[in-house]
């Protein structure tokens, strides 16, 4: 009874992505043609996000170890859930946009902004890696935050554990000078884990811890490994049980 329960909250959580996703889609396109529209289009994700979290009755509790400034970040987190997209939305403030595997060009829902704010990467290409992290170093000139995931994908693991990270976004924050801000999604995945599909879903609260941002001014492209380190010994100090 459980896992039916499960199925058809699944189902009705659906819903409410794609009816909304429809109905902000005039917004979303106007939102997408121009870099000037990205901090309109921001809200429009965090009002699409909330709602339909909220009508499926899953809610997120925000612990911040200290107050974030409104300046540019890079947000780097465990990944467990499709619902880790939705609490950033939530979350970060301003200009932002995510990095995400290539795949997700595809995807009816997420294409639209993987094709135009965010950026897509293919984890077996150099050469795409290369020029998609270019793209999101000009983007973090302008002033634009970066959510990233340093494991790469969401494992095939359950329960999830953390992964080793990827290099990418350390040596970003670093050449860029930009604060990194590690994120603490602890039980998301009971709520949602992966897409949802095999376990289903249900109603809850998601517990996100938000760290003190980690300052990179004084830091040498040499200084990445320690920092990439840091990042994960911080994150994975919240999911131990």
């Amino acid at each position: 009874m459980i896992k039916l329960l499960k199925r058809i909250h699944s189902i009705y959580f659906s819903f409410w992505i794609v009816f909304f996703f429809f109905l902000f889609w005039p917004l979303y396109y106007w939102g997408t043609r121009r870099p000037s529209r990205y901090l309109a289009l921001n809200k429009i994700r965090a009002v699409h996000a909330f709602l339909s979290t909220a009508l499926s009755g899953v809610f997120f509790r925000f612990k911040f170890e200290k107050p974030l400034d409104n300046q540019t970040y890079i947000y780097c987190a465990n990944h467990t859930s499709n619902l880790d997209i939705v609490l950033f939305c939530l979350l970060a403030k301003g200009k932002f946009h995510f990095m995400g595997k290539e795949e997700l060009m595809k995807n009816p829902v997420l294409g639209i902004f993987f094709r135009t704010i965010d950026v897509a990467v293919s984890r077996d290409s150099k050469i795409s890696a290369f020029r998609a992290f270019k793209k999101v170093g000009e983007n973090l000139d302008r002033g634009m935050s970066l959510i990233i995931f340093p494991e790469g994908r969401i494992d095939d693991l359950y329960p999830p554990v953390l992964h080793e990270f990827k290099n990418g976004p350390f040596r970003l924050a670093i050449e860029h000078n930009i604060p990194i801000v590690p994120v603490s999604i602890i039980n998301l995945w009971e709520i949602m884990w992966d897409s949802g599909f095999k376990y289903g879903t249900r109603p809850g609260i998601g517990e996100i811890y938000v760290h003190e941002p980690i300052s990179t001014v004084i830091l040498a492209t040499e200084s990445a490994d320690v920092l990439k380190e840091e990042v994960f010994n911080k994150i994975n100090s919240k999911l131990q049980r």
